[in-house]
């Protein structure tokens, strides 16, 4: 998504948006050098909803979590589904969670590494479910459906556009669906609301994955808005909204103190979420 929005930005502003990738720590090390960076627009934040985890990752970060930038606005919302092999037994979620309640620990679920969203998302769901899953890390989330597909484990919660093409394959059969309605993509599978799960995020959505932008902590509020608002116009263009249905995503665009009041919360949600799966910080 960020290389997608960088062209489009680039086409609007008639100068060029550099994607580079700072990898390492989560994430963290990227992080760290926009938060150094000069408060004028020109350097940003590609953040994730994996930013509203870190401080339960990390003993201490090398930035402030809560003042070290200024939310821009989110690019996208993704749903995450939860998936079994097409021979699992269980073809709903209500048998999943009513074979995990009288089995603790014997389901097994695969994510891509402690600490990672798949696995913050399902110690989310197990804690709504009232189970006990066992969790099995891998190197990467692709590692984990292909896990699934092995049928060395149970169930993975994944983006829906990472494994969209093997659930049309008739290869993984999704049980529930995030998000607050069904996606065009997927139009029979059921929202975890709709499954029988209401309780499952603090609307009955589940786990939503996002991605958007932030600005180191003290850039104006006019270049804020004019970035919020490049966005907002790149997302509604007609070849932008056709890359994002393809991947099963939706629009985002929403205004800064929206997406910094999505942050906050994320990031509260996650604390017992955290406690409750045993995550320790390093």
């Amino acid at each position: 998504m960020p290389a997608a929005s960088g062209r489009k930005l680039s086409e609007q502003l008639g100068k060029p948006v550099v994607v580079e990738n700072k990898s390492g720590a989560t994430g963290t090390i990227g992080a760290a050098e926009v938060a150094r960076a000069a408060p004028d627009g020109h350097t940003l934040l590609a953040m994730d909803n994996t930013y509203a985890m870190l401080p339960y990752l990390f003993q201490k970060l090398p930035f402030d979590h809560a003042t070290a930038f200024r939310p821009v606005t989110v690019s996208a919302f993704s749903p995450v589904m939860l998936a079994v092999h097409r021979d699992a037994p269980w073809h709903d979620l209500a048998s999943l969670i009513a074979a995990a309640k009288r089995n603790p620990e014997k389901i097994t679920y695969g994510t891509g590494g402690i600490g990672s969203a798949p696995h913050f998302a399902t110690a989310a769901f197990a804690q709504a479910a009232g189970v006990t899953l066992f969790h099995v890390p891998f190197k990467g989330a692709g590692e984990a459906v292909t896990a699934v597909l092995a049928q060395q484990v149970d169930m993975v919660m994944v983006s829906l556009g990472s494994a969209l093409g093997h659930v049309r394959g008739g290869l993984l059969r999704p049980l529930a669906m995030s998000g607050t309605r069904r996606t065009a993509a997927l139009p029979d599978v059921p929202t975890f609301s709709e499954a029988g799960l209401p309780n499952f995020g603090p609307h009955g959505e589940g786990v939503v994955n996002w991605s958007g932008l932030a600005a180191p902590a003290r850039t104006p509020d006019a270049v804020v808005m004019r970035l919020q608002a490049e966005v907002a116009t790149a997302l509604q263009a007609p070849d932008m909204q056709e890359f994002l249905a393809s991947l099963a995503s939706a629009p985002g665009g929403m205004q800064p103190a929206a997406f910094a009041e999505l942050l906050s919360e994320e990031t509260a949600r996650w604390r017992d979420v955290a406690g409750s799966a045993g995550i320790e910080r390093q």
